[in-house]
């Protein structure tokens, strides 16, 4: 997988008052992944997920950004701030091996991003500056002894790869651990489906858990 972090800018009405839309341009600001800026469900994902509750969330988060284009530019077109909103998560079976690079853009402004993971550790196997070469920047993954930790940061308009194994079923969200980032929408979230044998599946909620 490959996905975008950007900081992103959504219009506002022109002549409105809304409070929000006090940046640059008269716009408020966003964030996203792959282009998609994360809405907060009304009801839980694990949840929904676990009783099949339908319309909580979608499972449509893309494998690669839906646009290419060269994401650490110095000038880049306005229209391209401007993310789809969702709540898409990505639907993973049980022990798949995921190697994810973590794309940052230089949309509205690049910032170093600390990208956290729930329910794993993961391998931070490269790093670097620039964009993420799929042919070229493997070959100089660090497969030896990579730290293996939760939180890592995406240099400035630079990427970072990391790998880990699906091996804990359920809902584990994927963001940004600036608050105000995760605010925005800059997360997602991978729904590990269950294995064959039990000790490989979601338990179920303990009797005496609150309704809310």
């Amino acid at each position: 997988m490959i996905s975008t972090i950007s900081i992103n800018a959504f219009p506002c009405p022109e002549n409105g008052t809304n409070s929000t839309c006090q940046e640059p341009n008269g716009t408020r600001f966003a964030a996203s992944m792959n282009n998609i800026s994360f809405v907060k469900p009304t009801y839980d994902i694990l949840e929904a997920y676990y009783y099949h509750v339908n319309g909580v969330f979608g499972t449509k988060f893309p494998s690669f950004p839906p646009y290419k284009f060269n994401y650490t530019a110095d000038y880049l077109p306005l229209e391209l701030e401007i993310p789809d909103l969702g709540t898409e998560v990505k639907v993973l079976k049980y022990n798949t091996t995921v190697e994810m690079v973590l794309q940052d853009t230089n949309l509205v402004g690049s910032l170093d991003h600390p990208m956290h993971l729930h329910g794993y550790n993961y391998y931070v196997v490269g790093w670097g500056f620039g964009n993420f070469d799929e042919k070229k920047d493997p070959l100089n993954y660090n497969l030896v002894d990579p730290p293996r930790v939760n939180t890592i940061a995406v240099p400035k308009n630079g990427w970072t790869a990391i790998r880990f194994k699906e091996d804990n079923p359920g809902v584990w969200f994927m963001h940004c651990h600036i608050e105000r980032h995760i605010t925005w929408g800059m997360k997602t979230a991978f729904l590990v489906e269950d294995g064959e044998h039990p000790e490989e599946r979601m338990l179920p909620p303990p009797p005496d858990m609150p309704p809310c």
